[in-house]
């Protein structure tokens, strides 16, 4: 995660996430993620996410997502708390499996940024 922005104004905070996509559930996800819900896509937004994309390798699913709000710590709750996106997340989490590096308190797991260029 690395902040960026202007004097003054709220900073961009850069998010890149991991996990494994489970072989046997990769239609099930693709497919999903092909037809996302308009809730989901609501919540995300009104949670101050931006730029949000995952991305997949193989069996690695990666996320990069852009945070402008000021407190990203109660902007995830409120997300983990809507009941749209936990009924998501039920679908969505079997899919995955995390890798060797998650963290506690999170599902995928974080990585540094290493490089940036606007």
């Amino acid at each position: 995660m690395t902040a960026t922005g202007d004097e003054g104004a709220t900073p961009v905070r850069r998010f890149g996430k991991l996990i494994r996509l489970r072989p046997e559930h990769r239609a099930e996800y693709l497919r999903l993620h092909a037809e996302v819900w308009p809730e989901v896509l609501a919540v995300i937004t009104a949670c101050r996410l931006r730029n949000y994309s995952i991305f997949l390798e193989g069996d690695l699913l990666f996320s990069y997502a852009e945070y402008v709000g000021e407190d990203y710590a109660a902007d995830m709750a409120k997300m983990a708390a809507d009941p749209v996106i936990r009924r998501w997340w039920q679908l969505t989490d079997p899919c995955q499996e995390q890798t060797g590096g998650a963290v506690p308190g999170e599902w995928w797991t974080p990585m540094r940024e290493v490089f940036h260029h606007d």
